[in-house]
């Protein structure tokens, strides 16, 4: 088990919100034992690019890969289990990027093992993009240790107390190797948002009273997933619309409120220690995912202080994406309406209309980008910059809320991180032929939370 007492877990987050305030990610110094080679460190050589996972996020992930400045870079190879998502991706990507893309078929892998040929069509040095759902993080991650490769990764990184320790100990090793290594929680490199934490650390807010976080709209289209039609199987069927399933993607709530739940914690400069919340289903109709349609946690850190996140996923409803900050000098609005270059301001009072005593830049750059400027820079210069271990320890305090939630229960962030459930145990082992984690009933349906009376997991 990983030792994470609530001192130690304190302390930790605390020396991590230090290490972001400035740059937005966990910089921390690499060893200098088993060092990657340096090839591209101070060159202008060709970073070679791989991308495992080829959906929406790959694929723009990818992007602003090969829209860096900092020297050449080109995208040489793919994969995914789905080959449509596959050749979409390849076809935008050239199409966008002709002179940068450079994945004939030969280095075009589809299967569960692609990620490993991927991966092995690089070089030492040279970058992978993992964007697959979370659940296949840590094997994906741990082979691109192995192989000595620098990657970016989406978050959430990690879905339950398991992965969150491997997350943590691989970050370790990465350190150890040199790595470098981005999250995309991209919060953290906006720079509206950087110049706000800045203030908050002057004392600008004064003492930091609560924290509320909101993401309100309809059904997206990854959810609510219908039952599984008969052309897929079912380990693809959830692989697919893994918004749908707690094992595959954390389910919405990890997925959709990491962000909200990360960019309040940078503000505070800590993590909170315990979550309690409250879930339910609505209108369900045929719908057979494992999340709820409202959410409502409350966060409490150290210090007593809250972070309220308010979650709601129904048609026809008031809509709201948005975060703010109560001190006892004012209120400060970290994003409104889902703003990713985020509309910070101070405002006079606690009222959202009052009179604004201070705002960021007009137009800041967008920290997509940024994230990704910051990455490749780091490796052509060799500069610390390793962002997983925020990046899991964001994932598992998201993921408390939710498993607060689901179970109706207090949840301590040392019982969930060394909690012994593991939501797909086998993950790493999974291949074409291999049964899915989750077994749906003779119906199609599949266990939801039940607050009450399942307490000591999720479903």
């Amino acid at each position: 088990m990983l030792s994470a007492s609530r001192w130690a877990f304190v302390k930790r987050s605390r020396e991590i919100g230090g290490r972001v305030g400035v740059w937005g990610g966990a910089a921390v110094a690499s060893a200098t034992a088993a060092t990657i080679p340096a090839v591209h460190a101070g060159e202008r050589h060709t970073i070679h690019v791989g991308l495992v996972g080829c959906g929406g996020r790959g694929t723009g992930a990818a992007a602003n890969a090969l829209s860096v400045p900092h020297g050449p870079i080109k995208l040489v190879a793919a994969g995914d289990i789905f080959p449509n998502r596959l050749e979409a991706s390849v076809r935008n990507l050239t199409r966008q990027f002709p002179d940068r893309v450079d994945v004939p078929a030969e280095r075009q892998f589809v299967g569960f093992d692609a990620y490993r040929q991927v991966m092995d069509a690089l070089r030492p040095g040279d970058v992978v993009i993992l964007t697959t759902p979370p659940a296949f993080r840590w094997p994906h991650f741990r082979y691109a240790i192995e192989k000595r490769l620098h990657v970016f990764m989406e978050k959430p990184v990690s879905v339950d107390g398991a992965s969150t320790r491997r997350m943590i100990e691989l970050a370790r090793q990465s350190i150890a190797a040199g790595l470098k290594v981005g999250v995309g929680l991209m919060s953290r490199h906006c720079e509206a948002r950087r110049q706000l934490v800045e203030r908050i650390r002057d004392g600008a807010l004064g003492e930091l009273l609560v924290m509320r976080t909101y993401r309100m709209h309809g059904p997206l289209g990854a959810f609510p997933s219908k039952r599984r039609p008969a052309n897929i199987s079912e380990l693809r069927y959830q692989v697919q619309r893994f918004h749908s399933f707690l094992w595959s993607g954390g389910g919405v709530y990890s997925d959709f409120y990491v962000h909200n739940i990360d960019e309040c914690c940078w503000m505070k400069g800590a993590w909170p220690i315990r979550a309690q919340g409250l879930g339910a289903r609505h209108f369900r109709e045929d719908a057979v995912d494992q999340n709820f349609d409202t959410y409502a946690v409350e966060h409490t850190f150290d210090d007593g202080t809250k972070l309220l996140l308010y979650g709601r996923t129904i048609a026809g409803c008031f809509e709201q994406f948005s975060s703010f900050l109560h001190g006892s000098r004012g209120l400060a609005t970290i994003t409104a309406c889902g703003a990713v270059p985020g509309r910070c301001r101070i405002l006079a009072g606690h009222d959202e209309s009052g009179k604004p005593v201070w705002e960021a830049v007009s137009d800041p750059p967008n920290p997509y980008q940024t994230e990704w400027d910051r990455l490749i820079d780091a490796i052509r210069n060799d500069r610390p910059f390793n962002e997983v271990e925020s990046g899991a320890i964001a994932s598992a305090v998201t993921a408390m809320g939710r498993m607060a939630a689901h179970t109706g229960r207090i949840i301590e962030f040392d019982h969930y991180l060394n909690h012994s459930l593991e939501l797909a145990p086998d993950v790493d082992k999974l291949t074409e032929d291999s049964p899915a984690p989750l077994t749906p009933d003779a119906e199609g349906r599949y266990p939801v939370p039940q607050p009450g009376i399942v307490t000591d997991r999720e479903y």
